[in-house]
């Protein structure tokens, strides 16, 4: 069974176990859960214990061992280092419309931080941004508790079409098929045409459609972060969220992107 299947089958049966009408019944069954529970997590952490740094290393790259150790306090990295990378993964899309994640600290198992900059203009909201911050966190520190926002990012006109797509009340995150490019590479996610650039080591993904006459953009020069369409010529600035620089009217469609070591997510 795959640790997807296993997660989900361990949720199935604790809900089944709450369903339980005869109270001594389920006190037992949770009981002996505890107990189960417990005698892995000491077995968990006398392996912690006998593994060299590099094993320990390893291990926390798994991420259903990882899962393990965070539910017994044995993960090797501490919660305010893997938030501090969480924010550096999502903090080049943050800048790409203007705006910046800063982490305050972290209290009673929640993270505080300060959401700064302005979007005006940008084809993003505020709550696109908070999500994207918020899925990073969730994939490098699940044992976090909460999360307390200051300073939201000033709201712009309201732009349909660049809401994150939810479920289960969290980002949609696809995993690409592809290694980071040099400098440009097409993609394709449930049919939605992208792009992906490298400027300056920074990965930027836009929709692969010129905001001017509609063509593909993949086929373009990119120098110094602008993009020029093959097609009409126009030329976009892509650490700018794509803004036209011959047009103030014009703009590329950005995508939310986090880098998981060589892994390349997008939301669309």
């Amino acid at each position: 069974m795959e640790p997807e299947q296993l997660i989900a089958r361990v949720q199935e049966l604790t809900g089944r176990l709450e369903d339980l009408d005869d109270p001594a019944c389920r006190s037992l069954a949770e009981e002996l859960t505890s107990a189960v529970v417990q005698m892995y997590g000491a077995g968990l952490e006398r392996i912690v214990e006998l593994a060299d740094a590099g094993t320990r290393d390893e291990m926390s790259k798994d991420s259903l061992v990882a899962g393990l150790l965070m539910i017994h306090d044995l993960y090797p990295v501490p919660i305010e280092e893997r938030v501090a990378q969480a924010l550096d993964t999502v903090r080049p899309y943050m800048e790409s419309h203007g705006g910046n994640v800063e982490l305050l600290g972290i209290e009673d198992g929640v993270a505080k931080l300060r959401l700064a900059g302005s979007c005006k203009s940008c084809r993003a909201s505020s709550s696109t941004l908070e999500l994207a911050v918020r899925q990073a966190l969730a994939e490098a520190a699940p044992d976090l508790l909460g999360m307390d926002v200051e300073g939201i990012v000033e709201e712009e006109e309201e732009v349909t079409g660049v809401a994150l797509p939810m479920v289960n009340g969290a980002p949609a995150w696809h995993t690409l098929n592809l290694d980071p490019p040099l400098a440009l590479a097409a993609a394709d996610v449930e049919g939605v045409p992208l792009f992906i650039a490298n400027v300056d080591g920074t990965l930027l993904a836009y929709r692969n459609t010129c905001a001017s006459c509609g063509g593909s953009m993949d086929g373009g020069a990119l120098e110094q972060g602008a993009l020029r369409c093959p097609g009409c010529g126009r030329s976009f600035f892509l650490p700018q969220a794509g803004r036209s620089m011959d047009d103030e009217h014009l703009q590329l469609q950005p995508i939310p992107l986090l880098r998981e070591g060589e892994a390349i997510k997008v939301a669309l």
